[in-house]
């Protein structure tokens, strides 16, 4: 889809600066998209706002009063303090950008608080229902094809078996997976495109091997191990649909995401007596503080029982 018209000057240096992001921080092509897109949002509210197209001179002398106009716009659209705080990141790594390289400052943009963003804790699933997610007879009334169902079990047991993400577990070649019994770690990429190694358990290849066995179309060992009905990559959408459907299944609250098996791998260790530094390197997070909000997951688990057994609570 084609973005807003820009200034030449600032056509050039968001090209740069999006180069910069894939080649030197190493950002994902998705990501590198989502920044793009923020910044041309911000660039395409601002022609309006200012009656042409901003030059690098008319950023650098924007006021945090058009900051705020476009947050305020932002707001009228229906959009969430997450998603404009991301907007805001997208245009400050921008301005960052340009200072860094001798283009001008745009100082408005850091004069300007970012929405405060109320914290969410995740809401993992119980081990019981983490478990039954990976069994396919649950979905044995369903009319889709046995390979279909073998699938999805085995995607839905990687995420909570080996706590990965959507996209990672997607993201895996045949080759990256051992055979029952000749291996038990992967390798996985994550955010950032940095790499890490991670468990897997011998149930959870027992049921990629089943799938395997299943698909009637060829895996070549360079190739993506999860396809979909067609034959191509499987997307991460038939995943949700399959979590929907076993959601029904299980009776089980609409915050029973395939994210939320991620959630609950985090959330289980952790209840066992799991190292929080040990959970952070299984996550891939770069930050331990964004693994620390898991202690408070188990601190709220401990207070709900806490309160629905003790007499006096």
């Amino acid at each position: 889809m084609a973005g807003p018209a820009l200034a030449p000057d600032v056509a050039s240096e968001i090209a740069r600066w999006l180069d910069y992001l894939g080649a030197e921080r190493r950002m994902s092509a998705k990501t590198v998209e989502a920044y793009r897109r923020d910044v041309s949002q911000f660039l395409g509210f601002l022609a309006e706002h200012l009656g042409g197209v901003p030059s690098l001179k008319r950023l650098a002398r924007l006021t945090p009063q058009d900051v705020r106009a476009f947050m305020a716009a932002r707001r009228a659209n229906g959009i969430g303090s997450r998603s404009l705080m991301r907007a805001l990141a997208g245009a400050r790594s921008f301005a960052r950008f340009l200072e860094r390289n001798g283009k001008g400052r745009v100082g408005a943009l850091a004069a300007v608080h970012a929405p405060k963003v109320a914290k969410t804790l995740p809401k993992p699933l119980t081990v019981g229902a983490a478990t039954q997610i990976t069994d396919a007879d649950l979905r044995a009334g369903e009319e889709r094809e046995p390979w279909v169902l073998a699938r999805d079990a085995a995607v839905l047991a990687l995420l909570y078996g080996s706590g990965l993400r959507v996209s990672e577990a997607l993201s895996l070649h045949r080759q990256d997976v051992p055979q029952p019994g000749s291996g038990d770690v992967i390798t996985v990429t994550g955010k950032g495109n940095k790499r890490r190694m991670v468990p897997v358990l011998k149930p959870v290849l027992d049921l990629i091997s089943e799938y395997v066995g299943l698909c009637p179309y060829d895996l070549p060992p360079n190739g993506p191990l999860f396809l979909g009905a067609r034959g191509g990559p499987l997307s991460p959408r038939i995943v949700q649909l399959a979590m929907e459907r076993l959601r029904g299944a299980l009776g089980l609250p609409d915050t029973a995401t395939p994210h939320a098996l991620r959630h609950s791998f985090a959330t289980h260790l952790l209840a066992r007596g799991g190292d929080l530094r040990a959970i952070q390197e299984l996550l891939g997070h770069a930050s331990l503080s964004t693994t620390q909000i898991y202690t408070a997951v188990d601190t709220e688990r401990l207070l709900d029982v806490y309160r629905s057994t003790h007499p006096r609570a």
